[in-house]
């Protein structure tokens, strides 16, 4: 079936559909883009393929090496000591300010999301547990009304989220993830930014420290 991209703005279309696969562990850490391949499935040139490249580039989920090609960013684990800390205050932040601008309305999508955050870990269930956790963490962003705050978060997600799907592979992690989250939800019930601040970045060090754990020297996504 075709694949084809049709856009006014075909770069940025095809870096979604890359970014989407990547996302989806379709295009692991470290695997050689094709492109070729990826031309005639899309039904594109190279030009806007390329551009979409340097886009993916930008945002540290590709790597463009001169004469070598392109690949998928591996992250190693002296990447993930320096971003995971900074990303835990970013978020805990975030948290801090989302309670306190959460009304009654805001807090219910928050509960709705976290219930199906408790059936999926119930069900094992790691993949949906993440799209789900990462729509969360979403949430709470949006909801904190910090737009400089948003953006500083919104691009080091795009990095994390290569590795912070992996953490849930490791046993007991998943409930301990979910424990965290209920942890969360305490706080924003509280109307405790103070709190929120704390937990949320206690579930961001065990996601690293969990990280940290599976492997040496490189961390890659499954």
């Amino acid at each position: 079936m075709s694949e084809q991209i049709k856009s006014t703005a075909l770069y940025i279309q095809v870096a979604d559909r890359l970014r989407s696969e990547i996302y989806r562990h379709a295009l692991g850490p470290g695997d050689p883009i094709d492109e070729m391949a990826l031309c005639e499935r899309y039904g594109i040139s190279r030009t806007p393929l390329r551009e979409a490249l340097k886009v993916l580039s930008s945002e540290g989920l590709i790597e463009l090496i001169p004469r070598k090609g392109s690949f998928v960013r591996s992250m190693d684990v002296d990447e993930l000591n320096e971003l995971f800390p900074v990303m835990a205050v970013l978020e805990g932040l975030c948290a801090r300010e989302a309670v306190e601008n959460c009304g009654a309305e805001d807090l219910k999508k928050l509960e709705d999301m976290h219930h199906k955050l408790e059936q999926y870990a119930s069900d094992g269930d790691i993949d949906n547990y993440y799209e789900t956790n990462f729509e969360f963490h979403q949430a709470v962003q949006d909801l904190s009304g910090n737009r400089t705050l948003q953006r500083i978060i919104g691009d080091l997600r795009k990095v994390l989220r290569l590795a912070r799907h992996m953490q849930l592979t490791m046993p007991g992690r998943l409930q301990q993830s979910l424990e965290e989250h209920r942890q969360i939800m305490l706080a924003f019930r509280k109307h405790d930014p103070v709190l929120a601040d704390q937990n949320m970045q206690a579930h961001l060090h065990n996601q690293w420290h969990s990280l940290i754990g599976m492997q040496g020297d490189e961390i890659k996504t499954a």
